[in-house]
């Protein structure tokens, strides 16, 4: 797998996520692509750039997709406050999506309104727990939308590099 972002990755912390990240991707997204060993909850990796260390970070989020563009649920489990993910969306909105062998760039989004009410309603009715999710807490829950970046031969890259001529 290759990745489109440049930059040192950082793994994640937690256990969990730091080796479904690592199946899904040295498989190419044939092992470790659903949440919880579930069939019916499927999952995509998405790497963004961290907000304050701008090292790459990689999470598994589920796959809601529409249309060439994905959402990603900014839920934390119904936590009232925003995973970290979050703030490096909002900080570096080109993200690395794979879904599958091939990653691609994509722009994050922060939906408000009536199209966040309506990718909100796709993402319930993909994983009816993120309506529970937003009855455990009093924060609205965030919605980014993940549309493709058209490029080719191009990599991003860290966000402290020199600019190139």
């Amino acid at each position: 797998m290759t990745d489109l972002l440049e930059g040192e990755y950082e793994p994640s912390p937690a256990d969990w996520v730091r080796e479904q990240v690592a199946t899904y991707e040295a498989t190419d997204g044939r092992e470790a692509n659903v949440l919880r060993g579930n069939p019916d909850w499927p999952i995509v990796v998405i790497t963004s750039r961290g907000a304050k260390s701008g090292k790459l970070r990689k999470n598994p989020v589920m796959r809601v997709e529409r249309d060439g563009k994905y959402v990603a649920v900014a839920s934390k489990g119904g936590a009232d406050d925003n995973p970290t993910w979050f703030a490096n969306f909002v900080a570096n909105p080109v993200v690395q999506l794979q879904d599958g062998p091939e990653p691609a760039l994509y722009n994050a989004r922060l939906l408000e309104g009536e199209e966040r009410q309506e990718w909100w309603d796709l993402a319930v009715e993909t994983w009816d727990t993120y309506a529970e999710y937003q009855k455990k807490t009093d924060r609205k829950i965030p919605v980014f939308l993940l549309e493709p970046v058209e490029v080719t031969g191009y990599s991003v890259p860290p966000a402290d590099a020199p600019p190139t001529s």
